[in-house]
């Protein structure tokens, strides 16, 4: 049987459609999973202080292909491979962190943006990553890293007077602090100073860019009156501050006795971190 040059033309274009098709499908079977940073650290401060049971609203499946991974690198069994960043997924990490060669708060087994773009390499892609930045930084007069700065100069802006560091990040000077400062993102602020209304609207301010904030009293603890702030999502906190972190989520106030949050009405704020306060 004869070829025209119509039936190549139209053969042609068939192979090419089919070609085509092939193409995509390999692609799509190539297609990784994407990784929200943001909800994995999310889960990473929620999920600890629980048993390895229950799962951080929109997190789960973000942590499952962390937690995948680990499986794969042999670090964490499969029946942990859950979706909830309990206990044996921060020592899985931990564990990942130092076969890097990461020590200290490098290595507390909390995602940071390095680490967990080495582990995802072939297995997921990144997206919405957080980093600290700097951890020599200082604001009002205290050492805290780069995001945490910027946390504060976005706070103090909202306010009609400066804020002022007591204690800043990456100290153990305080034995009071109960080991909540030794990371980044936790700081103290003098409230001397202020008003009692002033420092109401100083815990509204800090809590609106991202911060778990409290109002310290004498009462509480061997300490004067002072704003304890922990930056929600921060990879470098301590684990003492992750918890309170955990604390702030549900309402309590961060302390040793897990009570209610004795903030008043007027002066919270939906529970957010900087990144998402920053996208508005």
């Amino acid at each position: 049987m004869g070829w025209t040059r119509r039936r190549v033309l139209a053969r042609g274009a068939v192979t090419a459609a089919a070609v085509g098709t092939s193409t995509m499908l390999a692609t799509e079977a190539l297609a990784l999973p994407v990784v929200d940073m943001e909800m994995v650290l999310l889960a990473a401060q929620v999920d600890p202080p629980k048993a390895d049971t229950g799962l951080t609203p929109g997190a789960s499946g973000h942590v499952i292909e962390v937690e995948r991974a680990l499986n794969a690198k042999g670090l964490l069994t499969s029946g942990a491979v859950d979706g909830h960043y309990g206990t044996s997924t921060i020592s899985a990490y931990a564990a990942w962190q130092r076969s890097l060669n990461y020590t200290g708060i490098d290595a507390n087994g909390i995602p940071g943006p390095t680490s967990l773009t080495s582990l995802g390499s072939g297995r997921f892609t990144l997206t919405r990553t957080v980093s600290t930045g700097s951890r020599t930084d200082t604001y009002g007069g205290g050492r805290v890293n780069t995001r945490t700065r910027n946390m504060l100069a976005a706070a103090d802006a909202m306010l009609s007077f400066n804020l002022v560091l007591s204690q800043g990040s990456y100290t153990s000077s305080n034995p009071s602090s109960a080991g909540t400062h030794d990371g980044g993102g936790v700081v103290d602020i003098s409230v001397t100073s202020m008003t009692t209304t002033q420092r109401w609207e100083t815990v509204r301010a800090l809590r609106t860019v991202g911060f778990a904030a409290w109002l310290r009293n004498p009462s509480q603890g061997s300490w004067p009156y002072h704003i304890h702030a922990a930056a929600v999502s921060d990879p470098d906190l301590a684990s003492a501050a992750r918890n309170q972190i955990h604390d702030y989520y549900f309402g309590r106030n961060g302390l040793a006795n897990h009570a209610a949050d004795d903030t008043p009405t007027a002066y919270r704020v939906a529970f957010t971190w900087w990144e998402k306060y920053r996208r508005g």
